[in-house]
Parts: C-alpha cells; structure tokens; sequence
C-alpha cells in the first residue's frame, strides 16, 4: 500500500464554533493519538483527506509538529444526509509496527448452477499486518461452490507477513441454496381463498 501524503494544520481552537468555522473553510476537523503522546488536533483539507479514505485502510502521512508521521483512521464520523466527513480520528503508527485492521473480502467466479446464493458472514477479515504494509483487500474464488459450501478464514490465501486476528474456523462466505416455497402449500393457500 502506498502512502498518502495530506497537508495538516494544528488546531488551536476548540469546539462546535471553530468546528463549524473549519468546515466551511474546506477543513475537517481531526484529532490524532497513540504512542503515549499527548493527543494532537489538526485541520486537514477536507477533499484531499475524502480522496484518501476511498482506500481502506490508507496509511497517511500528515505533518505534526514540524515531523512526517504516519497515520492510520481509526474512526471517521460523517454528516448523515451529505455523507461529508465531519471529524476523523487518526492513530500514530510506526515502520515496522504491528496493527490490526480489518480488510474488503472480495469474491471472483461463479457458483455452481442451481440458483444458489453467496452469504458474506464477514465483510472484512481482521487481519495483524505491518502498519506500512497493509494490504488493500483479499480476494477468494467461489467458482463450482454449490449449497452448503463455506469458507473459512484459514482458507482464505494471505499476503506474507500477515496474519489472521479472527478464529482460523470463522466462516467467512457460505453459500445458501435457492429457497423456493413446496408446491403444497400453494394449493392450500389457493383453496383456503377460494372457501
């Protein structure tokens, strides 16, 4: 994954005013924290930091006092009409450091023939991986899986050097066969009309 350079200023004032203020200027309000360090607020511009987040997991490196450090969102409020991020919370990580995140399971190739549905028990796989080297998704074949297949997450193909962070039995996409009502029951219900 690469790294996301954002331009940051430090926040000196606090509260919904100087929020409100920030936003209309094109800023978001951000707070980072971690290591032990003090927290520390900043503004970021608002549609550099939006660009950003489209990658899960995006490793950003944003100025803090005077030193690049790295970053990773760790909470992201959004306005909910608008979907504009209003406050982003960012966790300070270190080269080489790490962290537990949680990573899109993406699917390729078709199910068997029958009508058959793919679950996604989990939408994203907990994953331990080093805070510069995050891997953006992973992606698992289905293809031929009929009704009552699963798999589980020590299934699923990892990069090198990262590890699960869930149960290696966690199902993490099973595949449901169609359901279709038994034709008896239609012609109950079609007699109990009729009557």
């Amino acid at each position: 994954m690469s790294e996301i350079r954002i331009a940051a200023e430090t926040r000196t004032e606090f509260g919904k005013g100087a929020a409100r203020r920030a936003r209309r200027a094109g800023f978001v309000p951000g707070v980072v924290y971690g290591h032990g360090h003090a927290p520390v607020h900043l503004n970021l511009p608002g549609h550099d930091l939006m660009m950003a987040l489209k990658t899960p997991n995006a490793l950003l490196v944003v100025p803090i006092e005077g030193k690049d450090e790295y970053v990773l969102p760790k909470a992201v409020q959004r306005e909910a009409i608008k979907r504009s991020i209003e406050h982003v919370d960012l966790l300070l990580v270190k080269r080489g450091e790490k962290v537990t995140v949680e990573i899109p399971v993406l699917t390729e190739g078709e199910l068997a023939p029958g009508g058959n549905l793919l679950e996604h028990v989990l939408n994203a796989l907990p994953i331990e991986a080093e805070a510069t080297h995050l891997p953006e998704s992973v992606t698992v074949s289905v293809e031929g899986l009929e009704a009552g297949a699963s798999i589980h997450a020590k299934d699923i193909t990892l990069p090198a050097g990262v590890t699960l962070a869930v149960e290696a039995d966690a199902v993490v996409l099973q595949v449901i066969g169609a359901q279709a009502a038994p034709v008896e029951d239609e012609a109950a219900e079609a007699e109990g009309a009729e009557a």
